[in-house]
């Protein structure tokens, strides 16, 4: 049996994204990044932190010195920036027995729910996205220039765009 692509660590502190299916939209969105990235390796984890505004307010405030609430926090387990802009980054290295981490995402439920709904989107289509651009931040991408954020954002749509999922931009 192959393993899936990614293992997906969940925890979910908020009850009130137990009325979306985030195993699926998380494992969904972790393999399409891969994919779009061209990581043909399996067995890597991303763990996923579904919380509130409340808590998102306080680890963008810890760590990006933004106290105030954000769709979706990244943190990767390896730096994998491009060299230059606009050019890919290093593939992350292969997992093993000891070390199979990609890094950690943080979902906060308010932003991402309103987000959905100001933009008359399906509420997973919205979480697909996000966690799909969350895994490409694990995986070295960003969008700090323009020519970087072409590249991921072209990935995203090519991505999104296999699921059935209109480009979000």
């Amino acid at each position: 049996m192959t393993p899936p692509l990614v293992e997906i660590d969940l925890s979910i502190e908020d009850p009130r994204w137990d009325a979306y299916d985030l195993p699926a939209l998380c494992a969904t969105a972790a393999s399409m990044a891969l994919a779009a990235a061209r990581v043909p390796d399996a067995g890597y984890l991303v763990s996923v932190l579904a919380c509130d505004d409340a808590r998102i307010t306080e680890l963008n405030g810890t760590f990006r010195d933004k106290p105030r609430p954000t769709n979706i926090l990244s943190w990767p387990a390896t730096e994998l920036a491009a060299g230059a802009p606009g050019d890919w980054p290093a593939p992350p290295p292969p997992p093993d027995d000891f070390d199979n981490e990609l890094g950690d995402l943080a979902l906060a439920f308010e932003t991402c729910i309103a987000e959905a709904e100001a933009a008359g989107l399906p509420v997973a289509h919205h979480l697909t996205h996000l966690l799909l651009h969350g895994c490409l931040h694990l995986l070295g991408f960003d969008h700090e220039t323009e020519a970087d954020a072409a590249l991921m954002e072209g990935l995203e749509i090519k991505a999104l765009a296999s699921a059935g999922i209109a480009n979000p931009y």
